[in-house]
């Protein structure tokens, strides 16, 4: 099948107005017909729904401290690059920071 026929399929799914549509296109696509099974068990069941958020809001915290792990290493190394005065263009060029943060953290008490 052309991508191009699956993606308006998929967009088909995100519109479908009608139980008998979305059957439809589950039958001419295996993962729609997945995603309806999904979509079915998730409306049905409150205490599913309840937990696939609570799953959800998980892994986006996850990925937010994952996130906010990653800028504190910037952070350090670049306090690091700091104290031995390295340059501030290459502090930026290595850590990714702004011109400003490095700044900020110029500000900073060590």
């Amino acid at each position: 099948m052309a991508t191009s026929d699956l993606q308006v399929k998929w967009l088909l799914f995100l519109k479908a107005d009608s139980e008998t549509k979305l059957e439809e296109l589950a039958m001419s696509e295996p993962t729609i017909r997945k995603a309806v099974n999904v979509l079915e068990f998730l409306s049905q069941d409150a205490e599913a729904r309840r937990l696939y958020e609570m799953r959800e809001k998980a892994l986006k915290d996850e990925v937010s401290m994952i996130e906010g792990a990653k800028e504190e290493g910037k952070a350090e190394v670049a306090r690091k690059m700091i104290a031995k005065e390295m340059d501030i263009s290459l502090i930026v060029e290595l850590t990714g920071l702004s011109v400003e943060e490095i700044e900020k953290l110029k500000q900073q008490p060590h």
